[in-house]
């Protein structure tokens, strides 16, 4: 269902207000929609169309802004997809572990968008409508990179999945990864400033000494060394916090980047690998315990390597 177009005259405590957080407030929208209507032309002010990097622009006495007509967040299907595959690892009352395929995105990103984790949830699933944040969010908890395979949790009923993220945004969701990573680092922790610094694609660096605070998040980061093979390891991750591409940053910035990492690696040695060989392999938390096996690209890769450190 769609909503009409509206437009706003600002006053009172909006002066002053960013566009994106007005926006957020007044009408309900998500950063995503945001973003999408900006960059679609869809919000104008004093008549000029408005442009993505104008999200941040502050509102004073006077001006109208006009939104285009659009579709609540709420609102929003997505369309269910039987013939997909889907690997449930476990499941409880309004919880569900699947096993997330690399390539494959966690949910849609758009109305109408097919083949994403959450078109093939939904088919066997469909009571994960509206659940958390509703709409092509629907029942998802936290994420991982579409190139990143392993485990998954989802919510299938609201009250589990606000003690979920709840889980998440306060560390206490015991995570495990598996990499292959170039060179041979040693077994240790670091922690780490970390710091966005682009969107579509997305992109992290650490942080400058006296960067600002504000969109600094520090990062704490644990690992085992599995394996050491010809010229790489196999490492297991435990990263103590959640942010964006935190352990491909971590280790790219400690020199031994995930093999086939085509955003923080090296050419030579992102070409290692069809994609990133980062696979999320299990994950605990109160009675929620998973554990993914390891994909066929990351076993094949690491029997190459072991048959070449012999």
């Amino acid at each position: 269902m769609r909503e009409a177009a509206q437009s706003f005259e600002i006053a009172g405590a909006d002066v002053g207000m960013r566009v994106d957080r007005f926006l957020a407030t007044r009408l309900g929208l998500s950063r995503t929609q945001i973003r999408r209507l900006l960059a679609e032309g869809g919000v104008r002010l004093a008549g000029r169309p408005l442009v993505a990097r104008s999200k941040g622009v502050a509102l004073r006495a006077g001006d109208r802004l006009e939104v285009d007509a659009y579709t609540p967040v709420a609102s929003q299907r997505v369309i269910a997809q039987p013939e997909l595959e889907l690997s449930v690892l476990a499941q409880g009352p309004g919880w569900l572990a699947v096993d997330k395929p690399a390539g494959v995105p966690v949910h849609p990103l758009a109305p109408g968008e097919l083949g994403t984790l959450l078109n093939a949830l939904i088919a066997r699933f469909p009571e994960l409508h509206g659940v958390g944040e509703g709409g092509l969010k629907s029942g998802v908890v936290h994420r991982l990179d579409v190139d990143t395979s392993g485990v998954l949790l989802v919510a299938t009923e609201p009250s589990s999945w606000q003690r979920l993220r709840a889980a998440f945004r306060e560390h206490r969701v015991e995570k495990c990864y598996r990499a292959l990573v170039a060179g041979h680092p040693e077994p240790g922790r670091v922690e780490l400033p970390l710091v966005v610094t682009g969107h579509r694609p997305a992109r992290v660096r650490v942080a400058r000494p006296g960067e600002a605070a504000s969109g600094v998040r520090l990062t704490v980061t644990a690992w085992q060394v599995v394996e050491r093979l010809s010229d790489a390891s196999l490492v297991e991750v435990q990263p103590v916090t959640g942010y964006l591409h935190q352990i491909r940053a971590t280790f790219a910035h400690l020199g031994a980047p995930v093999l086939g990492d085509r955003r923080y690696a090296e050419p030579e040695v992102a070409a290692r690998a069809p994609r990133q060989l980062l696979h999320a392999a299990r994950l605990r938390f109160e009675e929620i315990e998973a554990e993914a096996p390891d994909p066929p690209d990351l076993q094949q890769a690491r029997r190459e390597l072991a048959a070449a450190s012999t």
